[in-house]
């Protein structure tokens, strides 16, 4: 198992803090998700159902009329490389491990390659992997740029995979519009925007006869009834969705301010998550967990993720943390 943050229960017999008095910002998923109503019994004695109405409110969600639910996106990630043959991967680096991980267990020859390699990695690889924005170095790319970037990769039959988990906030730097092209896979998540990431669902957006066959290999039930129930309702929450997008951009920039208070400016990010360059990551890490604070800590390049607090005295606390774990120290 690759490391990953939110890893609450490792966390406490570690450092000797109780669950219950962790402030968790180590997972980039929003502390302010779209508010789940109870379920109705049904949602819990029948099998799940395709075309129940979560198709329907993803497609318009999405802007796209192919897709295909799945248990997160994850699911998908271990899934892709199974439905290619021997292929080079070139994967952006660093990212989500899990990328790597999924298409070096199916035995795909990896490339890792930097954000600003990846237009030429898209002129010789059979498969690029690209995370949008970036997790954790928050790396844009311009829709334009991806689908140069994919047209010269379906000229020879290849793949354009886009991780999209992070996008939610700003819809229009998406490619989900453009998802039906062959050879572009983009996938989406309830996780982080929707702060929904306990009920695994999320999407795969390709082509109708593509997907037709990851639908045959995932099987049926991807997605439990009760998790469809409430993604129906969440993606069609239109009000929502604007209000937390305007809300989330605002407390990103809050964040990112009092980060660089504590020598910690960040060197990227999203509305999510902002992500902290240091040579001193390790220690800032140690030194916020004995205080009960969790981030995610990365080696390679040595840094941390923040994510987001939610209430006022979690954003205090915050604040306190940093100062008293000596980050100020840290170089500008």
């Amino acid at each position: 198992m690759l490391d990953h943050g939110g890893k609450l229960r490792l966390a406490s017999a570690r450092y000797g803090v109780p669950i219950e008095k962790w402030l968790d910002l180590s997972t980039g998923i929003n502390p302010d998700g779209w508010p789940v109503p109870p379920a109705p019994p049904s949602a819990w004695s029948r099998l799940p159902e395709d075309e129940d109405g979560l198709e329907a409110a993803a497609r318009a969600y999405y802007g796209t009329e192919s897709l295909l639910a799945v248990a997160g996106s994850q699911a998908a990630i271990q899934a892709l490389p199974l439905l290619r043959g021997p292929c080079r991967v070139g994967i952006i680096s660093p990212g989500y491990a899990e990328h790597a991980y999924a298409w070096r267990r199916a035995g795909r020859v990896i490339a890792a390659v930097p954000a600003a390699d990846l237009g030429n990695a898209a002129r010789y690889v059979d498969v690029l992997v690209i995370i949008n924005p970036n997790n954790p170095t928050g790396d844009r790319f311009a829709p334009e740029t991806l689908l140069d970037w994919h047209a010269r990769l379906a000229a020879r039959d290849g793949w354009l995979v886009v991780d999209e988990a992070f996008i939610d906030p700003s819809p229009a730097e998406s490619l989900a519009p453009y998802s039906t092209r062959p050879g572009l896979i983009v996938l989406r998540s309830l996780g982080k925007f929707f702060g929904l990431a306990g009920a695994r669902v999320g999407f795969v957006l390709a082509e109708s006869s593509w997907l037709y066959r990851f639908g045959e290999h995932i099987g049926p039930w991807a997605v439990a009834a009760p998790s469809r129930w409430a993604a129906t309702l969440a993606l069609a929450d239109r009000a929502w969705q604007e209000a937390t997008r305007a809300q989330l951009l605002k407390q990103a920039e809050r964040l990112a301010a009092l980060l660089r208070r504590h020598g910690l400016a960040p060197g990227g990010g999203c509305a999510l998550f902002q992500w902290a360059p240091s040579p001193h990551a390790a220690a800032i890490h140690e030194r916020l967990s004995r205080q009960g604070i969790l981030t995610r800590l990365f080696r390679e390049p040595a840094s941390l993720r923040f994510g987001l607090p939610g209430a006022e005295t979690d954003w205090a606390r915050l604040e306190e943390a940093l100062s008293n774990a000596g980050a100020s120290l840290a170089p500008h």
